[in-house]
């Protein structure tokens, strides 16, 4: 699979600190920046741009922050033509915080919203844009919204936002498929002026097929992470993807031994990756926090009982 507009998105500090109160070493991350761009990935989501008064610095690590200088000491030195990106979540972030793109090391902000506030994630997105900063919105949780507010959204996303790319995000780890070629044909019948981008969880082990299924129909922004680490199940696997892509300017290797020096180590500290009890919440389009507080209990194999749990909570 070649196509040059395709772009990839490497989250394992972002995402995989949603694991770990985003308490990464700055050795740690700056051999995870030093790996994917050797690799020749085209963009590392390092964290949260998140406002120290909604989060404690003592209770979570630099990259729930990312301030300028946390990031500067670990790209500086490193040869790399690989872009930084931070994530901003509506209401979390202070918007005086992020400086202009001119003065700071990062290249591109997401923003990351629901259906609902998507009026807010176009004022922030083109907020950045203005200074600089290549920009996303990622739609959050869209399996569980699919009705006319999406449809709403898209028409406001394409008319009103300055952004480069909309993200499709499957949060829960539920969509199969059949349900992405639609959400991608569905978002590209309106968005004209934008790319289109999927960012999948692998709840049921399908992460990577669904991003296949996303290229087909033409979304050319896919998110992965190495090892796929991530919150719960975590995402698609980077290496796979690199696999995938045909595209000369990939290499594996670098993620290969990063993993084999790092995220081997990492996993045994830090749990990610598919449980049948973040199976259970994708299956049943459910927010993993459930599952995650089960897998940090003495019940945590108790599956059958957790199923009936959430089957029983539904019905209530």
């Amino acid at each position: 699979m070649y196509r040059p507009e395709i772009k990839l998105m490497e989250c394992s500090i972002r995402d995989g600190g949603l694991m770990n109160k985003h308490q990464f070493s700055y050795d740690f991350v700056k051999k995870v920046y030093k790996a994917v761009s050797q690799a020749g990935i085209d963009y590392i989501e390092l964290g949260y741009k998140n406002s120290k008064e909604l989060f404690s610095p003592e209770e979570y690590g630099p990259w729930k922050f990312c301030d300028d200088e946390d990031i500067s000491k670990v790209i500086d030195g490193v040869e790399s033509d690989t872009k930084v990106s931070v994530m901003v979540d509506v209401g979390r972030v202070n918007m005086e915080d992020v400086k202009p793109a001119s003065e700071s090391p990062v290249d591109m902000v997401r923003t990351a919203a629901y259906v609902k506030d998507i009026d807010k994630a176009i004022a922030m997105a083109n907020e950045f844009h203005d200074k600089g900063y290549e920009t996303t919105i990622n739609v959050m949780a869209i399996s569980r919204d699919q009705g006319p507010d999406l449809d709403e959204a898209i028409e406001q996303i394409e008319s009103e936002c300055k952004a480069d790319v909309i993200y499709i995000v499957d949060s829960f780890g539920s969509l199969y498929q059949e349900s992405v070629a639609g959400l991608v044909k569905r978002f590209k019948k309106v968005i004209k002026s934008k790319e289109i981008g999927y960012h999948g969880h692998n709840n049921q082990q399908l992460a990577f097929s669904n991003s296949i299924e996303a290229v087909i129909r033409n979304a050319n922004y896919i998110d992965g992470s190495i090892f796929g680490i991530g919150r719960a199940a975590g995402n698609c696997t980077m290496e796979l993807l690199l696999g995938f892509f045909k595209n000369p300017k990939y290499r594996i290797k670098p993620i290969l031994d990063v993993i084999s020096e790092e995220f081997l180590s990492l996993s045994e500290d830090i749990e990610w990756g598919y449980h049948i009890p973040y199976a259970v919440t994708g299956m049943l389009n459910e927010h993993p926090r459930t599952a995650m507080a089960l897998r940090a209990s003495e019940d945590k194999d108790k599956y059958s009982d957790f199923y009936d749990s959430l089957i029983n909570s539904s019905m209530d």
